[in-house]
C-alpha cells in the first residue's frame, strides 16, 4: 500500500486463490458440512482451487498446500480451520517454502469460533462457517507481501533475584556460554533457602542443595554477581534491553542484555495479631524451620494451625506449599522425639504428588495426629497452653495442650516487586504475583518479548518447581540469545502521509511502541508519528485511533477489513 492509503495489490483477475477446508477428524466435519464448504469456496471471486482434507495441519496436509502453490500457481493461501493462534505459524512457513510469501496466507477459524461453538446447529452453523470462509477470501484478495523485520542482538542475560530459581536460570544461561548478570537485593544469595532445614520429600538438606549451587554459579566466569542491587532502569527491546542496576550505595552499573529473567520470588506471610502470635512460643513455619535448622527446637506438644492468612477475604488464593512443609516438619520433629506429640488442625490438605501422599500416610503412621477445623469457628490459642478448637464431625469443643504453636502462613508477593512491574511494564495480579503471558501456552514469558519469568514471582511453588521453572526461562531466553539476529513479524503499523503529528495515537500504545519525531518537508519543518518495528506487536489501537488514517497496521489496512467488512454482509443484502 502507497502512503496515501491507496492499494498496489495485483486486480482480482491476477489474484489466484486456494481454499482448503480442514475436516480436523470430527471437530469440525462432525457438525459442519465440509463438502459443501469446499465447493462454496469453489465459487468466490479469485479462488481457482478449492480442497477438503481430513487434517489439513498433518504432512499430506501441508504437502497438499504446497503441491497446489506450485501446480496451480497460487498467489494467495486460504486454510478454514482451527486457531490461528496455534497453526498459523506451521502454514505460514509451510507457504514460504513452496515459494509464496508468507504474508500471503490467510485463516478462517471454523472451529474455535464455529463448530465448537454451534454443535447443537450444523445447517446455521456452516452458514456461519460460509461467511467466515468469504471474509477470509475476500481479504487475502488484497493481501501483499512482506519482508520480516531484522534486528540485532545482545547475547548476555540479565537474571533478578538469587534464589533457587535464579540461580538455575544463571547456572543454565552460563552453560550456555551465555554472558549472566546476577543481581540480588540481599547481600547472600540463596533466597527463601537460606532460613529453610531440609526439603521435602527428599529429605536433603537445603543449605547443602543451595551452597553447592551458589559455589557452582559464582566459580563461573561468564557470571558477574551484583549483590545488594536492584534493577533501577530498563529500555530498548528484546535483544538489546538496557539495563541499570544500582546497589547500596548508590552505585549504579549500565549495561545492555538480550533478555531479562525476574525470578525475585516471595515471603512468608507474617500473622501479625493472629492466634497469638509472638515469635516466641506461637510461630510461623518459616521460624521453626530455622529452629530446626540450628538446633534450638525444644517443645514436647507442638500444634500446627493451617491456612493462617490464606484463604480468605485478604488472600483468597492457597499457597500450595504450606501443608507439605507441615507434614515434612513434622516427620523431623518425630525423628528428633519419637514421643513427641505434634497435632496438625487443618482445612483441607493439599500433598498433590505420589512422593508427598506417602509423606502424609507416613506422618500418621508414626503418630502424627490430624483435625479438620471449622473456619467459621477457627482454634484459639489460649496463653495457659491450650489451643481450643472446635470439631465439626463431632460437634465437640477439645483442648490441645502446646509448648509451642506453629502458625502455617502462605506465600506473599514481595512489597518491591510493585516498583519492579511498574518499571518492566509487566502486570500482576491481585495478589501480588507476576502474571506469565498464558498459563499453558507461555507459562514461563511476559507478554513483553524477551521477558520470562520463573519461581514464586509467578506463584507460590516448591523447591522442585522453582528450579525446573528456572531452567524452563533459560531454555526460553535461549532461543533468543542463541540465534544470529532477531526476526519478527512484518505485521506491524507504519505511517502514512495523511499523519499530522496530533500524537493521538501516542499515549493509547499498550507497547509505547510510537513518538514523534520532527521531520522537513517542502523547506518547512514538522512533526510526525514514528513506529519502533520491534516494539509495534501490530495490536491495532494506533489505527483505530486516527480519525485521519493517518497511521495503519500491515496486514490489515482499510481495504483489507473492508472487502471482509462487505463480506460479511454480502448474505444479508442477498436477503434483503
Amino acid at each position: 500500500m502507497s502512503g496515501n492509503g491507496k492499494s498496489t495489490v495485483p486486480s482480482t483477475e491476477e489474484v489466484r486463490i486456494g481454499v482448503f477446508v480442514c475436516h480436523c477428524g470430527s471437530n469440525i466435519a462432525g457438525y459442519l458440512d465440509c463438502e459443501a464448504l469446499t465447493a462454496f469456496a469453489a465459487t468466490l471471486p479469485g479462488v481457482v482451487y478449492a480442497k477438503n482434507n481430513l487434517y489439513t495441519c498433518s504432512d499430506s496436509g501441508i504437502a497438499e498446500i504446497q503441491r497446489a502453490i506450485r501446480e496451480q500457481g497460487l498467489t494467495r493461501v486460504v486454510v478454514a480451520s482451527c486457531s490461528p493462534r496455534t497453526h498459523m505459524p506451521l502454514f505460514k512457513s509451510s507457504c514460504a517454502e513452496a515459494g509464496l510469501n508468507q504474508y500471503l496466507f490467510e485463516m478462517a477459524n471454523i472451529r474455535d469460533q464455529c463448530s465448537w461453538v454451534h454443535m447443537q446447529e450444523r445447517e446455521d452453523a456452516t452458514a456461519k462457517a460460509r461467511d467466515l470462509i468469504r471474509m477470509a477470501v475476500a481479504k487475502a484478495a488484497f493481501l501483499e507481501p512482506q519482508e520480516d523485520i531484522e534486528s540485532s542482538l545482545v547475547r548476555k542475560a540479565l537474571v533478578i533475584g538469587g534464589g533457587i530459581a535464579g540461580l538455575s536460570a544463571a547456572q543454565a544461561l552460563a552453560d550456555m556460554k551465555m554472558e549472566v548478570l546476577l543481581a540480588e537485593k540481599e547481600s547472600a544469595l540463596g533466597g527463601l533457602l537460606n532460613r529453610i532445614n531440609r526439603l521435602a520429600p527428599s529429605g536433603e538438606s537445603a543449605s547443602e542443595l543451595i551452597g553447592t549451587l551458589i559455589a557452582d554459579v559464582t566459580s563461573k566466569p561468564n557470571v558477574k554477581v551484583h549483590l545488594e542491587s536492584e534493577l533501577v532502569g530498563l529500555g530498548g527491546v528484546i535483544g538489546n534491553y538496557e539495563i541499570t542496576l544500582r546497589n547500596r550505595k548508590g552505585k549504579e552499573i549500565s549495561d545492555t542484555v538480550g533478555c531479562v529473567v525476574v525470578a525475585t520470588g516471595a515471603e512468608p506471610f507474617k500473622p501479625k495479631g493472629m492466634f497469638g502470635y509472638n515469635g516466641k512460643n506461637v510461630i510461623t513455619q518459616i521460624e521453626l524451620e530455622e529452629r530446626l535448622r540450628d538446633g534450638k527446637f525444644k517443645a514436647d506438644r507442638v500444634v500446627m494451625i493451617q491456612c493462617v492468612g490464606a484463604r480468605c477475604d485478604e488472600r483468597k488464593y492457597c499457597s500450595r506449599v504450606c501443608c507439605l512443609t507441615a507434614v515434612k516438619n513434622s516427620l523431623y520433629i518425630k525423628d528428633l522425639n519419637p514421643d513427641a506429640h505434634v497435632h496438625i488442625l487443618y482445612r483441607d490438605i493439599q500433598m498433590y504428588g505420589t512422593e508427598n501422599e506417602r509423606m502424609l500416610w507416613e506422618s500418621r503412621g508414626r503418630g502424627v495426629r490430624y483435625d479438620v477445623y471449622d473456619v467459621d469457628r477457627p482454634p484459639v490459642v489460649k496463653k495457659d497452653g491450650v489451643v481450643e478448637f472446635y470439631q465439626p464431625l463431632t460437634g465437640l469443643t477439645e483442648e490441645l495442650p502446646y509448648d509451642l504453636v506453629v502458625l502455617s502462613t502462605p506465600l506473599v508477593g514481595r512489597e518491591e516487586n510493585s516498583a519492579l512491574a511498574q518499571l518492566m511494564r509487566i502486570p500482576m495480579d491481585q495478589n501480588g504475583f507476576m502474571l506469565e503471558a498464558h498459563a499453558k501456552l507461555r507459562p514461563l514469558d511476559f507478554a513483553t518479548d524477551g521477558l520470562f519469568l520463573a519461581g514464586t514471582a509467578r506463584y507460590p511453588a516448591t523447591v522442585t518447581e522453582a528450579q525446573a521453572q528456572g531452567l524452563g526461562s533459560a531454555s526460553r531466553a535461549g532461543t533468543v540469545l542463541f540465534k544470529d539476529k532477531l526476526v519478527t513479524s512484518a505485521l506491524v503499523s507504519y505511517v502514512t502521509d495523511r499523519c499530522d503529528g496530533c500524537a493521538l495515537c501516542v499515549d493509547l500504545c499498550p507497547y509505547l511502541a510510537l513518538k514523534i519525531e520532527e521531520v522537513e518537508e517542502e523547506g518547512r519543518k514538522r512533526k510526525r508519528i514514528k513506529t519502533d518495528n520491534i516494539l509495534c506487536k501490530g495490536c491495532g489501537v494506533c489505527a483505530a485511533t486516527c480519525p485521519k488514517g493517518g497511521i495503519l497496521v500491515h496486514g490489515f489496512t482499510l481495504q483489507q477489513l473492508k472487502a471482509q467488512v462487505d463480506a460479511a454482509l454480502a448474505s444479508v443484502r442477498a436477503e434483503i
